[in-house]
C-alpha cells in the first residue's frame, strides 16, 4: 500500500483545507488514511521524514503566493530542492507547481492579465504529447483552474509539456528525475472545482468580472483525475 505525503500551505481555518485530501485521495484511488499531511507554514519535513513516503505532493493555496513570498518560503523552497535532490517521486499542483519552479530556478510573478480560472483550454506541446505520463490526455483538454501567478521561466532542467492562451507554461517534467508539476488542477473534478470557486468567490469577480453562479454553470472541465493515478502507478 502506497504511502503519500501532501505538503499544504493554508491556515487551519481554510475551507479547502480537508478538501484538498479528499481531491488528491479520489484521483490517486486511495484511502485518505494513506495521505499524511505537512503544513509548510510551519517549517519544512526533514529529509529523513521524506523517506517514509513512496510519492509526495505538493498542494494549491488559497492565501499565500510564491511570488509575494514571507519568512516561511525559503524553508518551503529548500524542502522541494531536496524533493529533487533525492530523486523522490513528486507531483505538483497549481501553488506546488510554482513553488517547485522557484525552488529550482525558475521564476514566478503575480500578473493579473495571465490569471486564469474555470476551465481553460490546455494544450501539449511535442514533448507532452510524447511524455508517456501526458501523452494520456491527448492534444488538448479543458483543465480545472485557479490562479494569479504564473511561472514565465521554468527551471533550466524542466521540460515544457503543456501551455494555454494566455500563459506560455502549464506544465513541466524535470529531466532525469521523477517529478512532474501542473499549473492547473488535474486533482479536482467538476464538483470539487465549484466547490473551490465557492469557497474563495472574490476571486471570480477579480479575474473574470462575473458573478459567482453565472460562472459556475460554465465551469465544465474535462476529467483529469486519470493524470495523478497514472502518475502514482508509474
Amino acid at each position: 500500500m502506497k504511502k503519500f505525503l501532501l505538503l499544504q500551505v493554508r491556515d487551519p481555518d481554510d475551507a479547502m483545507l480537508t478538501q484538498e485530501v479528499d481531491c488528491f485521495a479520489e484521483s490517486l484511488k486511495c484511502d485518505k488514511s494513506q495521505i499524511s499531511v505537512f503544513d509548510l507554514l510551519g517549517g519544512r519535513p526533514t529529509a529523513d521524514h521524506f523517506s517514509s513516503f513512496d510519492v509526495v505532493l505538493l498542494g494549491g493555496s488559497g492565501d499565500y503566493s510564491v511570488a509575494e513570498g514571507g519568512d516561511w518560503l525559503p524553508p518551503a523552497l529548500q524542502a522541494m530542492r531536496e524533493l529533487h535532490d533525492r530523486g523522490i517521486p513528486t507531483f505538483a499542483s497549481c501553488w506546488g507547481f510554482q513553488a517547485m519552479a522557484a525552488a529550482l530556478g525558475g521564476d514566478v510573478i503575480t500578473d493579473m492579465t495571465r490569471a486564469e480560472l474555470g476551465a481553460v483550454q490546455v494544450f501539449l506541446t511535442e514533448e507532452g504529447k510524447s511524455d508517456p505520463l501526458f501523452g494520456i490526455l491527448g492534444s488538448s483538454f479543458l483543465a480545472p483552474m485557479g490562479h494569479q501567478d504564473c511561472v514565465v521561466k521554468l527551471p533550466p532542467n524542466a521540460v515544457r509539456l503543456a501551455y494555454s492562451t494566455k500563459v506560455e507554461n502549464q506544465a513541466f517534467k524535470i529531466r532525469g528525475k521523477p517529478i512532474y508539476g501542473t499549473q492547473f488542477h488535474p486533482e479536482l473534478s467538476r464538483s470539487a472545482l465549484i466547490q473551490r470557486l465557492q469557497a474563495y468567490p472574490q476571486y471570480v469577480e477579480a479575474i473574470t468580472g462575473e458573478a459567482l453562479d453565472a460562472f459556475v454553470e460554465k465551469c465544465q472541465p474535462d476529467d483529469l483525475q486519470k493524470l495523478l493515478h497514472e502518475f502514482a502507478q508509474q
